[in-house]
């Protein structure tokens, strides 16, 4: 079965496939851009789940194709939940993931409470209307400055107490294993194969 994922974000695109990979899934996931599609959905919801369905079925009408969207974020429980849902915009259009965990730690400066959570969810939508949701949470700690090289967004201040690494410390096969997004895409991995599976039994 193929997908499209309603997204061009390669880190996102790379994680989806390592994780759909480990779970032996028969399913082929593309970017929107691989798949000659450019969408820009408007994310007008106010919970990551809506704003995956959001983007999920806007891909869907324009391909005709099974779409896979993920919405994620930094929830700060300093910053009453924020950026949430504005993650990917926090201080504004244009702005680099440096620019954003700057302006995250200026915001911050001074705050003793330092928890936070990131959160996604996925949301995959069929031609024939079926819909696939799952949600992951990683818990964590804002760092006071940033540690590590790999992974992106706000990885690099993000703390895992438990491992005593940033998100960013992580090897790619440890953060899968932990981040908030390979825990929903196992979930939603685990749905869709049994979906196939009636599916598969249902046309014998």
């Amino acid at each position: 079965m193929r997908f499209i994922l309603a997204s061009n974000n390669k880190g996102k695109l790379r994680e989806i496939k390592d994780i759909f990979s480990e779970l032996d899934l028969d399913a082929q996931v593309v970017s929107q851009r691989e798949a000659g599609y450019e969408i820009e959905a408007e994310e007008t919801g106010d919970t990551f789940a809506e704003n995956a369905l959001i983007k999920a079925k806007a891909a869907l009408d324009a391909s005709g194709v099974p779409s896979i969207a993920d919405d994620s974020g930094l929830c700060v429980d300093a910053l009453g939940g924020a950026p949430g849902v504005f993650s990917a915009r926090y201080g504004g259009e244009g702005s680099s993931d440096g620019d954003k965990i700057l302006l995250l730690l200026k915001n911050m400066e001074g705050a003793e409470q330092r928890s936070a959570r990131f959160v996604s969810s996925i949301v995959c939508v069929f031609p024939n209307g079926d819909t696939l949701k799952s949600e992951g949470v990683c818990q964590g700690v804002i760092l006071r400055e940033p540690r590590g090289e790999n992974g992106f967004g706000y990885d690099p201040v993000f703390y895992l107490p438990e491992l005593g690494k940033s998100m960013a410390e992580l090897s790619e096969e440890e953060k899968n294993r932990v981040s908030h997004r390979g825990r929903a895409v196992r979930a939603f991995g685990e749905k869709l194969r049994e979906y196939m599976k009636g599916n598969n039994n249902a046309d014998k």
